[in-house]
């Protein structure tokens, strides 16, 4: 049986929704240059100019 890493010698990023640490995970192995978010719920409640416009806005 291969043994993992510790959780230490993995890479790390920031969130870009909520500026916490997070780091890597086997699901990310491909795309690991553009995850930007630690969940699907930050990933959503992103904002800035990428996010998705807020409901019923514009004038």
């Amino acid at each position: 049986m291969p043994r993992t890493k510790p959780r230490s010698d993995l890479p790390e990023k920031t969130c870009a929704a909520c500026r916490r640490p997070f780091v890597w995970r086997k699901k990310w192995a491909r795309d690991w240059d553009r995850v930007r978010f630690c969940s699907e719920r930050c990933r959503r409640a992103r904002t800035g100019p990428a996010g998705p416009s807020p409901p019923g806005g514009g004038p």
